[in-house]
């Protein structure tokens, strides 16, 4: 396989430093993933490389059609005018065949001063992973047997609360919600999956709701045999499915590790809601707002504030739901999604709701980190990493990108670097925005080579995402990639016209250190981001 900072192929550059292809006529735009299939194509020309070989490589861990890899070749192919195929041949049944010859070389962006760029695609985990010291497990989204894909919010909340229970025991290590969901509706080999993810144990099963009754199974999986070490059926009335959740979490600890008392689990188990149905619109809302943040669709916030005042009517005292409110806005707060952007009355109410679900169920960890984040927002960043503390004081295995950004704002960027990093581990296929705070974390610290990589790719998952537009641009600035500087911020400016240093950054990050907070703004004056 060839190895390089860039290779040539007839009268075009790969550019690896600079994630580029230039050409006769100057630089050619390619999307990340495009780039990615021609540098595998490149590294590998002369032999055919399959499209399982190509998947693999350019999305790994994630499901795709055929038709993102087509569309990529397509791209490639425009951008190279190989529309006849001579360059990239494609090989029925099989792959793709590089048939030019290539060289290696040195890049053309030589400057002495420079730290090496990262090169690599900065994905989740994309190999195998080594099993932690603890006892070690991953509980796979269950299976939504209604037969209604409209109920796929019950199962999946239900998944996810019994992941919640599981990671309060201090003795076992257990994988992140969003990174167990990423093998969803999957036929998997769960050896491989417990590669991938780094551990021993994997709990898949089943949810079948129907009318007033709910059935659930589950079974625990030994991922280096495949062997089952235990298996149980629950048929229940809808509204004990709190007792299921909570049955099943005890069984698993106790089968992994007899040093966890049950006084111990009793103790730690998040207070349920009054009423199931309070608990199915939380679920709903949940569900809604995940699908938010790609988007940045300020409806689908709408929707997610809806379902959970409903859950609220129901259940005036259901903590999770007051914590998720506030996240929303604190969201509102600080993008530019509506008339909530920088208005006092968003941020004090997104600080009144979580210290409202504080003080319903103190024992939430989730409830500490919504408050945390509200008083990050408002400049007490003391305050706010007190709270986080307490979150993973009450649950070792509990994440959350926000406390990255709190510690960044309090002078600590090192500390939000091992935070991010330890995120990644319990959750390999992380919420983009960890990816962001990782990016402007090394940013601060002026490491700004190892800086590029995350920022991309969070603007690849989050592509309306302004601020990681912005820290890109001033990250290309320091580094001298003026080329690159201004075309981040003129994709920023087309998504905010009225994007402004002194209109944003000067009003939003809520720095500690005034030579933190000058950092960020020399380099955006460096891109050329507009001062007022």
């Amino acid at each position: 396989m060839l190895t390089g900072k860039s290779f040539k192929f007839e009268s075009f550059t790969l550019d690896l430093e600079r994630l580029c292809l230039r050409g006769p006529s100057g630089r050619k735009h390619l999307r990340r993933k495009s780039f990615d299939v021609l540098r595998c194509l490149v590294e590998h020309a002369g032999r055919v490389v399959t499209r399982e070989e190509l998947t693999k490589a350019v999305w790994p861990g994630v499901v795709v059609g055929e038709e993102s890899l087509t569309h990529c070749i397509g791209e490639i192919r425009r951008a190279i005018a190989d529309q006849e195929q001579r360059i990239i041949k494609t090989v029925p049944r099989r792959g793709y065949l590089m048939d030019v010859s290539v060289s290696s070389a040195d890049g053309s962006a030589d400057k002495s001063n420079e730290l090496a760029v990262t090169t690599a695609p900065f994905e989740g985990n994309s190999g195998t992973t080594p099993l932690p010291d603890r006892p070690s497990i991953a509980v796979l989204a269950f299976t939504n047997l209604s037969g209604d894909p409209q109920q796929e919010y019950f199962s999946d909340g239900i998944t996810e609360d019994i992941i919640t229970e599981l990671s309060r025991s201090s003795e076992l290590f257990v994988i992140a919600r969003n990174s167990a969901f990423q093998y969803k509706g999957r036929s998997v080999d769960l050896r491989q999956v417990g590669q991938q993810l780094g551990v021993r144990y994997i709990l898949e099963g089943s949810i079948q709701r129907a009318g007033d009754r709910v059935r659930v199974t589950a079974q625990l999986v030994d991922s280096a045999t495949g062997r089952h070490r235990w298996a149980e059926r629950y048929d229940r009335k809808i509204e004990d499915v709190f007792a299921v959740q909570d049955e099943v979490a005890r069984m698993i600890v106790a089968i992994l590790t007899a040093h966890v008392s049950k006084a111990e689990i009793e103790r730690t188990l998040t207070k349920p809601p009054t009423t199931w149905q309070a608990y199915d619109y939380h679920m709903r809302a949940t569900e809604a707002l995940v699908s938010f943040w790609p988007s940045f669709d300020v409806e689908r916030l709408y929707e997610t504030r809806r379902l959970l005042e409903h859950s609220l009517t129901l259940d005036a005292n259901y903590a999770r739901a007051y914590g998720t409110l506030s996240h929303t806005y604190a969201i509102a707060w600080t993008n530019p999604v509506d008339d909530d952007f920088l208005d006092p009355t968003a941020l004090d109410r997104a600080y009144t709701l979580a210290l409202k679900g504080v003080q319903l169920d103190p024992n939430l960890p989730l409830a500490h980190a919504h408050l945390g984040s509200a008083l990050t927002w408002k400049r007490q960043l003391d305050a706010a990493l007190a709270e986080f503390e307490k979150a993973m004081a009450l649950n070792p295995n509990f994440t959350d990108w926000r406390l990255a950004g709190a510690l960044i704002f309090a002078g600590e960027p090192e500390k939000a670097i091992d935070v991010v990093r330890a995120l990644m581990r319990l959750d390999p296929f992380f919420h983009p925005l960890a990816s962001g705070w990782l990016g402007l974390a090394y940013y601060q610290t002026k490491r700004y080579s190892q800086a590029l990589a995350p920022l991309r790719e969070c603007l690849l998952r989050m592509p309306n995402y302004r601020s990681a537009c912005a820290w890109l641009a001033a990250t290309y600035a320091q580094f001298e990639f003026q080329e690159d500087a201004d075309r981040e911020v003129a994709e920023l400016l087309r998504i905010d016209p009225n994007h402004t240093i002194g209109g944003y950054y000067r009003r939003v990050p809520p720095y500690k250190l005034a030579s933190d907070a000058e950092h960020l703004f020399t380099g955006l004056r460096k891109a050329g981001l507009p001062e007022s």
